[in-house]
């Protein structure tokens, strides 16, 4: 299972928006025969990939135990059902990290193979196979996507100087890291202000990639220039606003841009509708790299469930901070009304440190 986890972590850039999922087949005298992992949507799934890989090799599958870190599928969507592939070949046992939440699965696929046979047995290596998709958990348990916020800052907490100035706080080490995170997420989310601002491209140059992950833009009155620098990369950029506007439309749609409207009723953009639209186009980790007024309305909406703070060892006193206003009821009066976060990891990158913070209890789904 451990060789699984690791097949599984080696397609996460490659197999979005499916899960990520790593095969290993197990002769009866332990040996192993085949692995995989998933491929490119379309492309076939770990357990057909090992399957192959043991047949490429004139291994025998027959009474082989298979270890996959995620149920085998059992509908039929862009591939067939892998229960049935497992079948099929023969193998006696299948050992699973977790069930698949995907309502098309979800306990189908163990009870076809129990019903020909096969012993199932689920649970090793369920968490770090959860950790590893954690989005598409999020997309097909909750309904909308990871949200990661992305921020880099001082030792001292600010992302800007007084004037906005923030190119750049980290090192550059820092930057390809966060590159590599862009690279990982099925969108990338900013806000108009920061196009505006910074005129950023937000896409993945630092780090390797198979694809250019969708810009999110949030845009409540079209402001967007469609001169903008977004829109220089070849992918999608969808811009989500809340007050009509059909000449700025036109022109952004020209540039190739998506425009939806899903205003609230302050006449902003309904940001948890963003999360529920975003999950139905399949975006299972949403990376986020705002301002501090974005930051600070997704955080004040319970929208995110994870940060990834860079912070540089520089100290810059007045400045602007990672998220303006970011409790509902204004400035805090006792120090336990503050946001409780978890540590997940801390370490350097770089000169600076990397820490990924968790909103307490954000991933019990």
């Amino acid at each position: 299972m451990r060789l699984a986890l690791d097949l599984s972590a080696s397609a996460r850039l490659l197999s979005q928006p499916n899960p990520s999922v790593g095969c290993v087949i197990l002769s009866p005298d332990g040996e192993c025969v085949g692995r995989g992992h998933t491929q490119a949507p379309g492309g076939p799934h770990a357990e057909i990939m090992a399957l192959r890989d043991a047949a490429a090799h004139g291994h025998s599958v027959a009474h082989a135990t298979a270890y996959v870190t995620l149920e085998p599928c059992s509908h039929q969507g862009r591939t067939g059902p892998c229960c049935d592939a497992l079948i099929a070949a023969g193998v006696r046992k299948v050992v699973a990290s977790l069930t698949d939440p995907n309502p098309l699965v979800s306990g189908q696929g163990f009870e076809r193979l129990r019903a020909a046979g096969i012993e199932v047995e689920v649970g090793l290596g369920a968490e770090e196979a959860r950790e590893l998709n954690i989005g598409f958990l999020s997309r097909m348990i909750r309904k909308t996507p990871w949200v990661r916020l992305k921020v880099a800052s001082s030792l001292d907490g600010k992302t800007a100087l007084p004037d906005g100035t923030s190119q750049w706080i980290t090192s550059e080490a820092a930057r390809a890291d966060g590159h590599a995170w862009r690279a990982r997420a099925g969108a990338v989310l900013t806000g108009v202000g920061t196009v505006l601002e910074d005129d950023p491209r937000l896409d993945v140059r630092l780090a390797e990639t198979h694809r250019q992950p969708p810009l999110v833009v949030i845009d409540s009155r079209l402001q967007t220039p469609p001169a903008a620098r977004i829109f220089e990369p070849a992918r999608p950029v969808w811009i989500y606003a809340a007050v009509p506007d059909s000449a700025a439309q036109a022109a952004l749609e020209a540039r190739g841009a998506e425009v939806r409207y899903l205003p609230d009723p302050r006449g902003k953009v309904d940001l948890a509708a963003v999360l529920r639209d975003l999950a139905a186009r399949e975006i299972n980790e949403l990376h986020v790299e705002a301002g501090h007024k974005l930051n600070g309305s997704l955080i004040r909406e319970g929208l995110v469930d994870e940060l990834l703070l860079y912070m540089a060892p520089k100290l810059i006193g007045d400045g602007l901070g990672i998220a303006s206003q970011p409790h509902a009821a204004g400035p805090l009066t006792r120090l336990d009304q503050a946001l409780p976060l978890q540590f997940k990891s801390c370490e350097t990158i770089g000169p600076d440190l990397r820490i990924i913070a968790r909103v307490a209890g954000r991933d019990r789904f």
